[in-house]
């Protein structure tokens, strides 16, 4: 197992996720650091913290990637909430409590589930 150091740019990034209550993409990271590390390192850290399992990876609606804190307590996980795509202001919440459900062939094995609704968000409903 490869021992991983917790760089200023790596506390950062862990930092802006423990702020935020939505998925963010590589740019608004990026942007939040305020020049801490260029973009191929934003990259790396954000791929290790997904191997790690303390972020995960969501595809918005228009095929943008989005980051989300992991909100589960134990570690091996399967990502299998759902996610929703505002329409108006285009973020993206985990919504851990909502369970997707499917059916699919038994010789099928999953291994992550990447489900989205959309519409509006409570903000821009109200």
């Amino acid at each position: 197992m490869k021992i991983t150091r917790n760089t200023v740019a790596k506390t950062a990034v862990l930092e802006i996720f423990g702020n935020s209550t939505t998925a963010l993409s590589h740019t608004e990271i990026q942007k939040q650091l305020n020049e801490v590390c260029d973009r191929v390192t934003t990259y790396r850290i954000l791929d290790r913290l997904i191997q790690d399992d303390i972020i995960h990876k969501i595809v918005d609606l228009d095929g943008t990637v989005k980051y989300a804190k992991c909100r589960h307590e134990h570690r091996v996980h399967i990502h299998n909430h759902a996610h929703f795509s505002c329409e108006n202001c285009h973020e993206i919440t985990c919504l851990e409590n909502v369970k997707p459900s499917y059916l699919i062939p038994h010789s099928y094995k999953v291994k992550d589930i990447n489900f989205t609704l959309s519409g509006l968000c409570p903000k821009c409903s109200s």
